[in-house]
């Protein structure tokens, strides 16, 4: 198994209601999963090959609950990455040299049923995970926006986080509102519904804890 290591921070948008039941072992909001965003990489790699400052964007559908599989997935990796490190990208997206379950890149790798040919396209990326607010536009494929939740009544911001000590993606996420469009093999079009900010810091054993368990 070659040994891989990334951090960094994302910004994702799927179709169900604030809160995302998929964090609380629940069913999806409507029946069925939709979701968009990407990975601005700070620091990694895979083996020797240094994946410091490349992105990594993904849209997906899937037609029930994501542990009932049937997934679609369309990849897209920073158009700037050499051949090595597309390779190395598409191996930890695709929950290789990982162990199993252990990140949310295997986890929903066992859930796919069609994975379109990967994407080579610019991926910018304006994330302010604290802010709560980013914007990502993956080339022609996708664009998502996310900002805080707003009260209802004052039009106040919004604070809430999900804590997980034992997820497999991160471990403290700040939650958003998100507006997303895609297009092609997933076209997806979303508006107004659960965004997540998270850092993250991910090996080829799962998330790297920095934090200890309540």
């Amino acid at each position: 198994m070659t040994a891989w290591e990334i951090e960094g921070s994302e910004l994702v948008n799927c179709n169900c209601s604030y809160g995302c039941p998929c964090q609380f072992n629940a069913l999806p909001t409507h029946g069925f999963c939709e979701a968009m965003g990407a990975i601005a990489i700070e620091k990694g790699h895979y083996g020797a090959t240094h994946l410091d400052g490349l992105r990594i964007g993904f849209v997906f559908h899937w037609p029930g609950p994501i542990h009932e599989g049937k997934g679609q997935c369309q990849a897209a990796v920073d158009e700037r990455a050499t051949p090595e490190q597309r390779e190395a990208l598409l191996k930890i997206m695709s929950g290789q040299d990982t162990e199993p379950f252990a990140t949310m890149f295997a986890v929903f790798a066992s859930t796919v049923e069609t994975m379109y040919p990967p994407m080579f396209i610019p991926i910018n990326f304006e994330v302010d995970v604290d802010a709560r607010r980013g914007r990502i536009t993956a080339g022609k494929l996708f664009e998502v926006a996310g900002e805080p939740i707003r009260n209802p009544v004052t039009g106040a911001e919004h604070r809430v986080r999900i804590d997980l000590p034992n997820g497999f993606e991160y471990e403290l996420a700040e939650i958003g509102s998100g507006t997303s469009r895609s297009s092609g093999n997933v076209a997806l079009n979303l508006d107004k519904t659960y965004a997540q900010f998270a850092r993250l810091h991910l090996n080829n054993k799962g998330p790297v804890r920095h934090r200890h368990a309540a």
